[in-house]
C-alpha cells in the first residue's frame, strides 16, 4: 500500500490544481452574469465570494464588493486560502513533496504552470487583461491533467491523483449552479425569462459545455435541460454524475488494488445512488438549492472519509 502522505500529497495536489480552474471559471461566469444584470453590480460580485465559500474571510480585508477587489481577491491574494495563485502554489508544493510519483511530464507541466501564473498574476488585473489571465489559468492546469493522462501509469498513483480532480469538480460544479439558481436569479418571476436563460447560457459557457449541449439538444434550451445535462447526463465531464461515477471508479480501483473496502467506498455508493435516483423533475420540486446544498455536503464529508481511510495525515 502508498504511504498515506504520498497519497495525500497526490490527492490534494489535483485538488488544488481543479481549484484554481474552477475558481477561475466561477470568477469568469459571475463576470458575465453581472454583464447581464442592470443595477447594482455589488450583488454580484459579493455572490461569486459567497459561492466560493469565502465570504467570511473576504469580509475580514474589505467592506464593499468592488469589481476590482474581488477580482484581486480570488486570483491573487495571498490572504485568500482558495485564490487562484494560493492554490497553483499548494498544488506545485505537493507535487514537489511527492515528486518521485510523478513522471518528469507532468511534474514539468506543474511546475511552469505555477511560473507562468505567478509571472501573470505578480501585478492587480484590471478586467480589461482579465479574460486572457482566466484563458491562461485554463490553459496551463489543462496541460498538467493531460500530461496525466498521458504518461502515468493507471495505479494507485493515477486514482489518486484523479480522486482529488473529482471531488474538487464536484463541488464547484455544484457551487457554480447554486451562485446562478439560488443568489443570482433575482426572484421567482424571472424563472424562464430571458435574463434567465441567458444566465442558463452562461452557465453552459463557464464549464465548457455550450457546444456539447447545443449537439446534443438541436440548439433547443431551457433551464429544466440545462439542469439536467450538468447534474444528470453521466457523458457529460464536469457534471455531478460524471464526477460520482469517476469517484466511485477510482475508489474501486483502490479497493481492488488494496483488497479492503473502506467507509469512504459506501459513502460513494451512496452518493452515487443518490444523483441516479433523482430525475430533473424531482430536483426542480424538491428545490434546485436544496439538492445542491446537501450534494456539498455530502461530497465534502466523503473527501473526509477518503482522507481517513488511507491515513493521509497519520
Amino acid at each position: 500500500m502508498m504511504l498515506g502522505k504520498t497519497a495525500g500529497g497526490l490527492f490534494w495536489m489535483f485538488r488544488y490544481l481543479e481549484r484554481a480552474e474552477n475558481t477561475a471559471r466561477l470568477l469568469e461566469a459571475g463576470w458575465h452574469m453581472a454583464l447581464t444584470r442592470s443595477g447594482d453590480a455589488a450583488n454580484e460580485w459579493q455572490s461569486i465570494v459567497t459561492t466560493a465559500g469565502i465570504n467570511e474571510i473576504y469580509q475580514q480585508k474589505y467592506d464593499t464588493y468592488e469589481a476590482a477587489q474581488v477580482i484581486n481577491f480570488l486570483l491573487r491574494d495571498k490572504d485568500n486560502p482558495s485564490s487562484v495563485m494560493t492554490s497553483i502554489t499548494a498544488a506545485r508544493n505537493n507535487g514537489r513533496l511527492v515528486r518521485t510519483a510523478l513522471s518528469s511530464e507532468v511534474w514539468e507541466a506543474t511546475n511552469e504552470c505555477w511560473m507562468v501564473l505567478k509571472d501573470l498574476l505578480a501585478r492587480p488585473v484590471t478586467e480589461r487583461a482579465m479574460h486572457d489571465i482566466l484563458t491562461q489559468i485554463r490553459f496551463r492546469t489543462s496541460v498538467v491533467r493531460g500530461a496525466l493522462h498521458g504518461t502515468m501509469l493507471r495505479n494507485d498513483i493515477f486514482a489518486f491523483a484523479r480522486l482529488g480532480t473529482f471531488i474538487e469538480r464536484a463541488d464547484n460544479t455544484a457551487r457554480i449552479l447554486d451562485v446562478k439558481y439560488y443568489v443570482l436569479l433575482p426572484s421567482a418571476a424571472f424563472v424562464g425569462s430571458t435574463i434567465d436563460n441567458a444566465q442558463w447560457e452562461v452557465i453552459l459557457r463557464s464549464v465548457s459545455a455550450e457546444r456539447s449541449y447545443r449537439w446534443l439538444t438541436g440548439g433547443e434550451s431551457s433551464p429544466a435541460t440545462i439542469a439536467d445535462f450538468l447534474i444528470l447526463d453521466s457523458r457529460m465531464p464536469r457534471s455531478l454524475a460524471f464526477c460520482a461515477k469517476k469517484i466511485g471508479e477510482n475508489l474501486k480501483h483502490l479497493e481492488s488494488e488494496y483488497e479492503a473496502r473502506e467507509e469512504s467506498h459506501v459513502q460513494a455508493d451512496a452518493l452515487c445512488h443518490r444523483i441516479n435516483s433523482h430525475t430533473v423533475d424531482t430536483i426542480f420540486e424538491e428545490g434546485l438549492h436544496e439538492m445542491l446544498t446537501d450534494f456539498i455536503v455530502d461530497n465534502a464529508k466523503l473527501a473526509g472519509h477518503i482522507e481517513k481511510d488511507f491515513r493521509f495525515y497519520g
